[in-house]
Parts: structure tokens; sequence; C-alpha cells
């Protein structure tokens, strides 16, 4: 993997790391590489380019669809649209390439750029490296009717709002539903559809302006959420972030329903409609052990990955599985999407609830979170935490102590320069102590010199 990309595409501050410049060439690049890969032999081809609301997505689009007209590549613009409507509108309309302009639940100053390919999917890393080392090479432009033409996709959200409520198990009438839409791409597309699917829908963070997006709201931040379903004496709350691709849930008595939890009640909802394929759902290492437990007494196998959502869907479409995600609330529906999708997601929990006449409380009580504590350790050296043998003693001792009741789990941070402690134990202090006891002894084996 080149410098350039990470996990999840391009990332940075908008204007500084991610510039227009920026933007232009790696439209340029994608259109050359997947060219030269035979992704447009015998048709002209097309892109599907959207956004986030961020003031900087406006250029930033405006960049990267020139980009890719001026290789003569014909682009629809979808305009602000969440992120898995632009991977669903690629494979609807039969595009090769899909773009969007967004840094999902980072600070409105940070924008990023994620393509995918023909059908919806995630480039490659093997793509992304051939992206990356194709920057600013001399090229033979296309002149004439060989530049690639812009066109309004004015249709993109109905189309997406369409695929949405197909995928709908039960409707969800007699439900009232607080959304908080993040400010961000899901401000419009996500209250409509819960409310045609029958939802009474109160809406919060829905008035995006270009600057306000993920501020004090959305999945990252449930306090005002938790308010307004209190308030509003609601059934339920969903939060997006700000590109919609994942979500967080809130009950009646606004207690959190993280990933977990709903993973846990949707693998649940897929095995009863016979829909779970293989009966397996697919988590990665941070995955609560509390919800393992649940799955195993439910007949259910957990599938665990590397943490990140690529690994995620890596894993589900070598086993052919139908269910999987992460803890932060990142839920891919295999059989509706080929991404993460916080508004389905939202959807379908939301259906779970109105066709078991449960409440979310009741549901989510299937599993018991284990106490869990997470410490980050900066200012050492997070590539030797796998080899080095008095930190790995440590977390066998550690195991051993927790064996049954626990467990824990150090790893390098693929996006940070430190290592993550995470320890899980039948009690919060207990997994505290231990925590921090790890934590101590990865600060003082792995340090780093002064200065570096």
């Amino acid at each position: 993997m080149g410098q350039l990309f990470g996990t999840d595409g391009v990332r940075g501050v908008a204007n500084v790391d991610v510039t227009a410049e920026l933007a232009v060439d790696l439209a340029v690049a994608a259109a050359h590489v997947l060219a030269e890969q035979g992704a447009f032999r015998g048709h002209r081809p097309k892109a599907v380019v959207g956004r986030d609301p961020r003031a900087s997505g406006e250029f930033l689009s405006a960049a990267t669809i020139a980009g890719l007209a001026s290789a003569g590549v014909d682009v629809w613009d979808a305009g602000v649209l969440p992120t898995p409507a632009i991977a669903f509108l690629t494979a609807y309309t039969g595009a090769d390439l899909g773009v969007m302009l967004s840094a999902s639940h980072n600070p409105m100053p940070d924008n990023g750029i994620k393509f995918f390919s023909r059908g919806g999917h995630k480039l490659p890393d093997a793509v992304e490296d051939a992206i990356e080392q194709r920057l600013r090479e001399e090229w033979d432009r296309p002149t004439g009717d060989r530049v690639g033409r812009i066109l309004a996709y004015a249709d993109g959200g109905k189309h997406y709002a369409e695929h949405l409520l197909g995928a709908l198990p039960h409707r969800l009438d007699d439900l009232h539903i607080v959304l908080d839409a993040a400010h961000g791409a899901a401000s419009y597309v996500g209250p409509d559809v819960f409310r045609a699917a029958g939802a009474q829908v109160t809406v919060i963070g829905a008035s995006p302006d270009g600057l306000n997006i993920n501020d004090g709201c959305g999945s990252t931040h449930l306090e005002k959420l938790q308010e307004a379903v209190l308030t509003q004496k609601a059934d339920l709350g969903v939060a997006f972030d700000g590109d919609a691709d994942r979500c967080l849930a809130v009950d009646a008595a606004g207690q959190v329903v993280d990933g977990d939890q709903i993973m846990a009640v949707l693998a649940l909802d897929l095995k009863d409609r016979g829909v779970l394929a293989q009966d397996t759902l697919v988590a990665t290492v941070m995955s609560n052990l509390g919800m393992i437990h649940a799955m195993e007494r439910e007949g259910i196998v957990v599938q665990q990955t590397a943490v990140g959502d690529r690994y995620v869907l890596e894993g589900m479409r070598v086993g052919g599985y139908s269910l999987g995600g992460e803890q932060s609330g990142h839920v891919i529906l295999l059989d509706h999407g080929t991404t993460g999708d916080g508004v389905l997601t939202g959807l379908v929990l939301a259906a779970r609830v109105a066709a078991t006449g449960k409440p979310l409380a009741d549901l989510a009580a299937v599993m018991t979170r284990l106490p869990q504590t997470m410490i980050n350790v900066d200012g050492v050296d997070k590539h030797a935490v796998d080899t080095h043998a008095r930190v790995q003693d440590a977390v066998r001792a550690a195991q051993t102590d927790l064996a049954g009741t626990g467990r824990v789990l150090l790893r390098k941070s693929g996006t940070e320069p430190l290592v993550r402690v995470m320890v899980e134990a039948d009690t919060a202090d207990r997994a505290h102590a231990v925590a921090q006891h790890l934590a101590s002894i990865v600060r003082a084996e792995l340090a780093l010199p002064e200065g570096r």
C-alpha cells in the first residue's frame, strides 16, 4: 500500500493535504489505470460522483469531475448523497467508476476521496497503488467529441431510496423514531426514506450548511439524540455519521445500542428469516466478547477479521457470508449493498422492532457487554508490539488470568503512531487494572528514543 491511500481512500485536511490539484490528478490517474486494465473496453467510460455537504466538497468534487472529463470519462454528478448511495448508484447505472468526496466522521476541515470500481466495490490495494504511481504523468489528452461530458444525476437520490425501501423486510408503521443525520450526507434522503417506510420521524442534525457536519452531533456525539428520544418519548433513535456509512442507535430509555448490539439483533433477524448465510456473522477482533458469547448461544458462528471494514467485507466475500460489521456501527448487509450503509442498517433494525413488537432494549439484551477498557499508548515503537518478548509474556499472563472471563488485545494503530491496549473483563475495575498494567509495560519496553 502506498503512502497516499489509507484504509479508506485518501483523507486529510482539505486544501492542505487533499487539494484541488490532487483531486484532478487522482481522477486522471484512476481513469488511465482502469482503462489500461480493460475496464472501459468497447464502450465510452462513465463515472458517478457524489459528496457529503462539507464546504470543501464543492471544489473537490468539481476538480474530480473536471479530471475525469478531461480524461474522456462521462460523469454523472449525483451531488450530496451518502457513500453507500454512490456505491449503489455505480452498480445501478452500470458505471465503470464511482467517486465519493467525504471524510466520514472526521471534523469539517478534513475531506477525502474514495473510489469504487464497476459494481460498487472498493478498489483493491493493487489498483490504488497503481493509481498513486501514475500521478502527474505526461499523457495524451483527448480532444473534440472524445472529452467527457458532465450530467447532473438528479434522480440519484430517488433511485437510492427505492433501493432501500425494496430491502425493507417489514414496514415501520406506528414507530416513532428520532433521526440524527449529523448535518451530513443523509440529511435529506434519510428522513424521507424512514417516513416512506411508515415511521413517525423527528429529525435533528439535518440542516447542513457546509461547516457543521459532525459538529456535536451524529454517531460520534449521541448526547443530543439521547435527549431528543427521551423528550419526544420516541421508540428509538438512530444516528448516522457524516457520510452515513454507519449508524448507532438509542433505545427508548436513552441507552446507547452500539454496533455489536446492532449486529447481534440483525443476526438473529436474518437467521429467523432464513437469510443469514451459513448462520455466520463476520466481525472484527474489536467486537465485544459478550456479543461473541451471545451468538454462540444462539447457534451463530462469529468469524473475526482484522480491524477495518475492508477486511470485514473481504471475509464476507471469501466465505459467502451475508452479514458483517464493526463495533463502530459500520454494518454490511451484503445481499443489499457492497459497503456499510447506515440508513439501511437503521431501517432493518427498526423493522425488527416493528416486526417483533419488542422494544429495542429487549432485543439488544440478547447480549451483555463485558466492561471494556481501551488505552492508547503513544511515543512507542508500534511495529515491535507483536514480537517483543516481554510484552508478549505480559499479554499471555494477562490472558491466563482472565481465562473464561475476559480477553486482551494489543494492536498497532493503522493510522496513528501508537499501540492500542484493549482489555475486557467481568468487572470494569478489573478491565481497567489489567489495561493500565499492560499499557505501562508497553510504554516501558517499547519507548522510542528522545527526538524520534
